[in-house]
């Protein structure tokens, strides 16, 4: 997939913030589920496939993770599968095995809403742009 001449990789960062929104409010609903494990989506490195980015020649980025202690790997959530998707660290252990913190899948939640409201905003002004160009008005 290439850049989109008119959105660029607003229209791919909006697919992948939906994913990443699906990954943390599944964490949130199994945030009292024993042994469940966090998930993330690493974004950045999702957006790189998506754009068809390798390790090839040209200067091209490559995906790695993006702290140490979290391993990428090839997900799926609710049937799809979603690359980057990452193993949260837990901030601290619990006694069922549970590494949900809700505060931190709030936080990120939100970030991931402000991101993907920002990709939709330039969308939008690209739409009516368009039209603007189109109707001349």
């Amino acid at each position: 997939m290439a850049l989109d001449p008119l959105f660029g990789l607003h229209a791919d960062a909006l697919a992948v913030q939906r994913k990443r929104m699906d990954v943390l409010a599944g964490n949130l609903a199994n945030s009292d589920t024993p042994n469940f494990k966090a998930r993330d989506v690493d974004f950045a490195a999702t957006l790189q496939q998506a754009l068809g980015q390798s390790t090839s020649a040209g200067g091209r980025l490559e995906m790695a993770a993006t702290r140490s202690g979290t391993s990428l790997a090839t997900g799926t959530v609710s049937g799809e599968s979603i690359p980057g998707l990452v193993w949260r660290v837990p901030t601290q252990n619990s006694v069922d095995g549970n590494t949900v913190d809700a505060q931190i899948e709030q936080a990120k939640f939100a970030d991931a809403a402000l991101h993907y409201q920002a990709s939709l905003n330039f969308v939008d002004g690209r739409v009516k742009g368009m039209l603007t160009a189109i109707t001349g008005q």
